[in-house]
């Protein structure tokens, strides 16, 4: 991990509870978590944008011939 910061935050007792279910995790890993997931949105997001944009120079088909 990079450089860590701690951080104080007030946040709803029934929603941390549900992202703990659904992580498993406890609070500091599912705040993580939730912060990586959108971090992760943006730059899916910024990916999203160059759509048609990138010319490849193998089309989808010869690629998918390469795994066989």
């Amino acid at each position: 991990m990079d450089n860590a910061k701690k951080i104080t935050i007030q946040i709803s007792e029934t929603l941390l509870k549900n992202a703990q279910e659904q992580t498993g995790m406890g609070i500091t890993e599912t705040v993580r978590r939730g912060l990586k997931l959108l971090a992760s949105v943006k730059a899916y997001n910024e990916l999203r944008y160059l759509r048609g944009k990138v010319k490849f120079s193998k089309s989808y088909k010869q690629l998918k011939e390469d795994r066989v």
